[in-house]
């Protein structure tokens, strides 16, 4: 399954179940604006997440955004303390991640906490944990600042939606013993 069906499939659920989350999206970015993003960052989004953000692009509207937080997204999607995150926030939490030599700690090229070519689409509030794809190879992998960072934990954002669906799949039919849709939302307990 590509990514543009992996994410379909997601979006499918939430309509289904959630469809108050779900009208909250916002709609997809623009190649001009994915485009001004990679010379900021200086980097090119794997095709992946080019699909994926041209779909539907999760910033926040500018109003919403929190100062005070090193990232904003839709509360409790896709699970409860986590965001995915829009074109805006990813280069927020780009930039405070990427270092001058390519990876960070430097002197552990074979086993960084993180690498230049990781770019971040579901984070924590604080920038604390969250998921990367590998703009190398498409593998998504996880960081959690003060552990270990995984790279390949699925090997494609197209794996990484198929297991969010599946989620949304277990909580729909009541087998989630942490989250159910209660008036057309996502209720974590």
């Amino acid at each position: 399954m590509s990514v543009a069906e992996s994410w379909s499939r997601v979006m499918s659920l939430l309509r289904e179940h959630a469809p108050a989350d779900h009208a909250d999206l916002p709609g997809p970015a623009t190649e001009q604006i994915l485009a001004a993003a990679e010379e900021r960052m200086g980097i090119s989004l794997h095709g992946d997440l080019r699909t994926w953000l041209l779909q539907n692009n999760l910033d926040l509207p500018e109003d919403d955004v929190d100062d005070d937080v090193m990232c904003c997204g839709f509360d409790g999607f896709p699970d409860e303390g986590s965001f995915f995150l829009g074109i805006r926030a990813m280069e927020r939490l780009y930039a405070n991640r990427s270092t001058s030599c390519g990876f960070d700690p430097p002197d552990q090229p074979d086993y960084p906490f993180w690498r230049n070519e990781w770019i971040p689409f579901l984070s924590d509030q604080d920038g604390w944990m969250g998921k990367f794809i590998d703009v190398r190879d498409g593998r998504v992998g996880r960081w959690f600042v003060g552990g270990p960072t995984v790279t390949g934990e699925y090997e494609s954002m197209a794996r990484y939606f198929d297991s969010v669906a599946e989620t949304l799949t277990r909580i729909s039919d009541g087998s989630s013993p942490v989250c159910r849709f209660t008036e057309g939302r996502l209720v974590w307990s």
